[in-house]
Formats: C-alpha cells, structure tokens, sequence
C-alpha cells in the first residue's frame, strides 16, 4: 500500500522533458491552468495508484489552440518517462516524496473522526486486506528505497491492468486516436484480478484510546451479508440512508434531534466488503447510551419500522448522490 501510494507523487516531481517542478508548473500554466494530480484509491481488495488532470475543453480555447492532445502527451511524459539514477528513481526525488507522504499519513490524526474511522477498519477487518490504510504505514513508507520504487513501477506497468477515464465533450473516437499513439509503446500484460471478496470477518472487538480532546469519537462496525455483488445491494443503500446515512436517517433524527445525546452522527456502507459502520461525535460521558441507541435504531430498521416518509426521503437522497457522480 504504501508503494502504491508514493509512486504517483514521485512521478509528478518531473519527467526528462520536465525535469523538475518548475518547468511541470510553467507547462500547466501554457494549457490554460490545468491541473496534475496523483490518485490513490482503496476498492475493496484492490488498490488503485495513477495520476488525474483537469484543464479546459478545446472548444474555449483561442482559435488555433489544442488543450487535450497536448495535455496527453503532458501526461504520457509524466507516466512514461522519469528521470532516473543507478537503475531507479532520482533518490532526491524519492526522498522527499517519502517526506511528505510520512507528513500526510501523520496529520490524519488532526482530523479524529477520519482517525477512529481508520482504526476502526483496521481492528474490523484485521483478518482481511481492506484493513490495510490505504497509504500505508510511516514505517513502511520510510523503507522504501528509490530502485525498489522503481522495480515496482515496472512491475505495474508490465502486469496490472491499466485503465483511462475521459470526460469531456470530445469524442471517444478522438480521444481513442490521441491516446493510442501516447501509449504506444507500453507493453502491458496485464493480469487477471481475482474477483473481489466478502470481507473475512477477525470477530467482535471493543478497543478504546484516550486523547486530550473536548469531544469523543465513537465508531461502530457491522459485517452483514449483502455486497455490492448481490441483488440486494440497492436494498442495503437505501436501508443504509433509512438507518443514518444522512440527516434524515434514524441516528441523526432520533438520537442527535430527539434525544440530544450527541454533537453528530451518521453511518456509510462500505459496499465492496459489505460492512457497515457508524461514526459519533459524543461527550465521553454519554458512550454506553449512544452505542445502545445506535443498537436500538439499527434493530428498528431490521424490524421494519420505517414510515413512508423516511423511505421517500432516504430514495431522493440516494438518486440525488448518484446524479452528483
């Protein structure tokens, strides 16, 4: 995980064209401002590791002016051809990535609901790929030595599949003919990913940490039986937005309006795995009646009691999301 998450931010230091973040930087600036980026996503037992750019459609450009063919080649530079060093990555390059990488993975704890939120994943599926943090640990990303980065790049492009998304208003067609020719001389033999899984369940654990903060966390996991692969995975979303996934759900409605018992609460469902977890900003105090409230809505919802209002509203939420996407 950490190697996934590194490589792309070490791509993005500069390529033989642009060797460095300057030249990147004055490039941009010539395709009207656009924008690079690295993506590193979590997708139940895969992880996913490249780069994303945003820039303007050639339709307001000025006349004569090209902003995607160009921006291609751009990305191609970026992806294709990195300065190198004694058969690796420029270890300046690496080094300093690994710097702000350690940085970004430290500063999760600033943000505590996404902190227990990870803690909570990684205690719930302990057993199971999907409790590995998605950039790793500080430790892990300290090890890293820049041919190792490399070795692992090439291993990427030679055997994961690749995939590139478009959206825009120019034509597949056209974007199919300007893509081809960037690419051309990746040699990929990509091989087949095994289909994804349920999550292995590491059993029932209660854990807590103490922290000087004026407010407590508490977080809740559930592994039910419907994924994302199943019938009743439309089901399972719309159960989720009934049951807290928004402020209309039970838990923001019921235990934050109706019986004040914290500062905010709201649930998601992880669908690749099937699990389903519960977040609460809470005066310590007030633990053992929130988690028994938690508890109590989520058999309610299993009971059935849901009024024509809350599934009415829990459906339009979930259109709406899905129409944001």
């Amino acid at each position: 995980a950490a190697t996934n998450a590194l490589l792309p931010a070490v791509l993005l230091r500069g390529s033989e064209k642009y060797p460095d973040l300057r030249a990147i930087t004055e490039k941009l600036d010539d395709l009207y401002g656009a924008s690079v980026g690295a993506s590193v996503r979590r997708v139940g037992d895969y992880q996913t590791t490249g780069l994303y750019c945003g820039f303007m459609d050639d339709r307001f450009a000025l006349p004569g002016d090209r902003v995607l063919a160009p921006m291609l080649d751009f990305l191609g530079e970026l992806l294709l051809d990195s300065p190198l060093e004694k058969g690796g990555f420029r270890a300046d390059f690496v080094e300093s990535e690994k710097k702000n990488l350690i940085a970004t993975i430290e500063s999760e704890l600033n943000d505590k609901r996404a902190y227990f939120m990870s803690r909570l994943l990684r205690i719930l599926c302990r057993e199971d790929t999907f409790g590995i943090p998605r950039l790793g640990s500080r430790q892990q990303v300290a090890a890293i030595p820049a041919k190792g980065l490399y070795d692992h790049y090439r291993r990427i492009l030679q055997e994961s599949p690749v995939e590139l998304f478009y959206v825009g208003a120019a034509a597949p067609e056209q974007v199919a003919t300007l893509v081809k020719p960037v690419f051309a001389d990746l040699s990929c033999r990509a091989m087949t990913l095994p289909a994804q899984t349920a999550v292995r369940d590491g059993g029932g654990k209660d854990f807590s940490e103490e922290m000087d903060v004026n407010q407590g966390k508490l977080c809740m996991g559930f592994v039910t039986p419907v994924t994302i692969r199943d019938e009743e995975f439309v089901a399972m979303q719309i159960m989720n937005m009934v049951f807290g996934g928004g402020v209309t759900g039970k838990l923001f409605m019921v235990i934050r309006e109706q019986m004040s018992l914290c500062y905010a609460i709201g649930s998601a469902y992880h669908g690749t795995k099937g699990i389903l977890t519960v977040s609460a900003g809470i005066d310590s105090s007030q633990e053992q009646t929130v988690r028994h409230q938690v508890l109590e809505q989520l058999r309610v919802c299993c009971e059935g009691r849901i009024t024509d209002e809350e599934m009415t509203s829990a459906k339009k939420a979930l259109i709406s999301s899905l129409r944001t996407i």
